[in-house]
Parts: structure tokens; C-alpha cells; sequence
């Protein structure tokens, strides 16, 4: 399988390729006797532009964690090939260029967020006095106080260590940023923080590449989204390649028997009494079929929503309804 590329992207897109993977799995052996084979990604054929953010979707076990690792070069991959920043995976000098923030970032608990950003900056060889300006600047930028800065992170909540540990990500400058699960652990006001740090990088023209399970963050940061479910990149685009430009109503009533509206409505889920869905036909239709001592609670004008189109490929692919 080749890399996915729409008409859209061969015509839009004439930046250089900081990421691509061509036919790229993974497999190992598991159970007792080491008699099963486990396939957590099969021949994976993507592209990620430089200076886009790329979103990667899927459920839980898709395979999300190990296509990061593998492209990270922390994971051996068993088929395929690929390259970061125009090199092979495990250059080097290409690690120097990127920076990582793992899902369950871990750092050593006795240590400072000043002082394990320090560790860290070392590793890439930046100066003293390069750390003394830069160090303050992160801990600005992720939103952690001098205060926060100078204290142990055995003391620091979840949330405060997910900051650090897009602080630490961040240390060298990096090129090409992976975040594996950005979000995790913040509340509201920690995700738009996250979420602005991201679009300032999208706006310095670094290639971001992360993973998430919420649909509402990817959709405000990401130029384009891949779908993986079961190790399998089923789907990959912009959300107008994937969701479409076409607008669509939605309705809810009361009172209605689903089987009465099966050739009306897409998507429909009904609960206690009212029933929701997806017009098939015109609002005019619609309401001249709508059954006697049924009653219309709302029709609306929108396009087909992310979670929409996950739900509906997931249950594709799967072969089964998703339980949400």
C-alpha cells in the first residue's frame, strides 16, 4: 500500500515530507507458550507534511502508542520503512530535532520541573545560559509558576507533571513535535492552554504529530486526520475530505415509531421517546411524513460532526457496534 495522497494534497501541498511511513507493522508474540501472534499495526502507509498538525484518531488498543514509538524509532518495526525529516528512522542527528512528550510521561520524583528541564536541555547540549533563558520561558508557556518550577515532582499533580512534560518536549526547539495523548490529565481550562501552545507552534511552522481521543481538540488544531482502528489507518485527509463540505439536517421528535421513519432518517437513535437522526429526504418531506401524535422538538442545519464519522468507521471496521 502507498502513502494516501488526495487531489487536494498533490495540488496544495508542495512542502517538504517531515514524515512517511510506507507499509509500515508491527508484530510480536504473546500468551504462555509464545504460540499467538499480535498484530497492534499492519502496513501503514501515511504522510505528514512539514509545518502541518497531524491528528491520529482511534479506540482504545488501535495501535496509536505503537505507530509513535515505531516512527520514534523506539519500537523495532517488523515490516515497512520509514523516515523523519528526510532520514531513516534511528538518525541520530535527526533525534536532535525532535522533541516527545510519552502518554505516562516519568521523571525522577526528586528532582525539580527547573531541574529535570535542565537534565533534559543538558542531554541536548544546550549552554548554561541558554537554559537560564530558555527554562523560564517554558514553564511560562505551559503555565507553571517559578514557585511550581522550584518544587519536587513528587508534589506535583497529574496535570502539573503533563505540563512539565510538554515543557521538556519542547526544550531543544524542536523541528518535529509527537505528543502522545496531549490532553491527558487537564482540566478545561489546562486543555485550551495546550491547545494554544499547539497552534503557536503550528503558527512557528513546526510539524506536529499527536494522538488523542478527543474528537473537539482535533478538530480546532488539525490540518488533516488519520483514522487507525485495529492497526489499520483506514482513513486519512483534511476534516472537508473526510466529513464532507455538505451541510445536512438533524432532527428530534417525539412519539414517532422508528420503523415509521426508517426511510427518513439516517443514524437514528432513539431514547425513551424521542427519536434523533440525519434527514435523507428534504425538511418539506420530512415533515408532510412525520406520523399523526408525533411531534417535532427541533430540525437544525449542520455538517456531519467528527464523532460521527469515527463512530460510524469504527463500527465498519470492527464489524460491530462501538459501546461508548
Amino acid at each position: 500500500m502507498q502513502p494516501v495522497v488526495t487531489a487536494t494534497q498533490t495540488t496544495a501541498h508542495t512542502r517538504a515530507v517531515a514524515i512517511e511511513a510506507v507499509g509500515l507493522g508491527k508484530s510480536f508474540r504473546s500468551g504462555f507458550w509464545m504460540n499467538k501472534t499480535v498484530f497492534p499495526l499492519k502496513n501503514c502507509s501515511l504522510r505528514v507534511y512539514e509545518g502541518e498538525t497531524f491528528g491520529l484518531l482511534g479506540p482504545n488498543g488501535a495501535g496509536k502508542t505503537t505507530l509513535l514509538k515505531t516512527l520514534l524509532g523506539i519500537v523495532q518495526p517488523t515490516t515497512g520503512t520509514a523516515t523523519l525529516l528526510g532520514s531513516p528512522l534511528g538518525d541520530q542527528a535527526v533525534k536532535a530535532r525532535i522533541g516527545y512528550l510519552p502518554e505516562n510521561p516519568y521523571f525522577y520524583d526528586y528532582l525539580t520541573g527547573e531541574e529535570i528541564l535542565g537534565f533534559v536541555g543538558r542531554i541536548f547540549e544546550l549552554s548554561g545560559d541558554a537554559l537560564k533563558k530558555r527554562i523560564p520561558e517554558l514553564l511560562d508557556l505551559v503555565g507553571l509558576s517559578k514557585a511550581a518550577g522550584r518544587r519536587p515532582l513528587r508534589k506535583y499533580s497529574k496535570g502539573m507533571l503533563q505540563r512539565i512534560g510538554l515543557a521538556q518536549a519542547l526544550i531543544n526547539d524542536p523541528e518535529l513535535v509527537f505528543l502522545d495523548e496531549p490532553m491527558s490529565g487537564l482540566d478545561p481550562t489546562g486543555r485550551a492552554q495546550i491547545r494554544e501552545i499547539i497552534l503557536q507552534l503550528k503558527t512557528q511552522g513546526k510539524t506536529v504529530f499527536f494522538n488523542s481521543h478527543i474528537l473537539s481538540d482535533v478538530e480546532v488544531l488539525c490540518d488533516r486526520v488519520g483514522l487507525l482502528v485495529q492497526g489499520d489507518l483506514v482513513s486519512c485527509g483534511t476534516l472537508d475530505e473526510l466529513l464532507g463540505t455538505e451541510e445536512g439536517y438533524l432532527v428530534e421528535v417525539r412519539g414517532a415509531d422508528p420503523a415509521q421513519l426508517a426511510g427518513l432518517l439516517a443514524n437514528a437513535e432513539q431514547r425513551g421517546d424521542r427519536l434523533t437522526g440525519r434527514l435523507k429526504v428534504t425538511p418539506e418531506v420530512f415533515l408532510s411524513r412525520l406520523p399523526e401524535g408525533a411531534r417535532l422538538l427541533e430540525l437544525k442545519l449542520e455538517r456531519r460532526s467528527l464523532e460521527d464519522y469515527f463512530r460510524t468507521k469504527v463500527n465498519e471496521h470492527q464489524g460491530r457496534v462501538l459501546d461508548t
